[in-house]
């Protein structure tokens, strides 16, 4: 019975259709990811320009308090790079990201975090 189920699921269709799975999901990470750093990298220009501000006097409070917390964002990123130059980074990252929430610390900057992408969008 298992060989019947083997040649009417006609293999060379069955690879083509998980090959083609594979490609559009890795496109869809990939573009997640693109969005992520392009969110990352404006609002480290505007971190920037923040702290540019604040040199000269003209920042408010709000406005350190949001670089300052873009601060931690660059510093959690410069963190997870450390590990991703490391062997094995594809096993010790997901397990990093992992026991960090369940102890309640977020490793991740929060534009790789979904629900805090959400929650900016709905701001704005």
């Amino acid at each position: 019975m298992k060989i019947w189920l083997l040649i009417h699921k006609a293999p060379i269709r069955v690879i083509r259709i998980k090959r083609k799975r594979f490609s559009v999901r890795l496109k869809q990470q990939m573009l997640l990811l693109k969005a992520a750093l392009s969110q990352e990298k404006a609002e480290t220009k505007a971190m920037l320009g923040i702290y540019r501000k604040y040199t000269q006097g003209q920042a408010s409070k709000e406005e350190i308090k949001m670089a300052n917390q873009q601060f931690g964002d660059v510093v959690k990123g410069l963190g997870i790079g450390v590990f991703a130059v490391l062997p094995f980074s594809p096993i010790t990252i997901p397990i990093m990201i992992k026991l960090g929430r369940m102890v309640g610390v977020e490793i991740l900057p929060s534009s790789f975090n979904r629900e805090s992408g959400a929650k900016k969008n709905r701001k704005n």
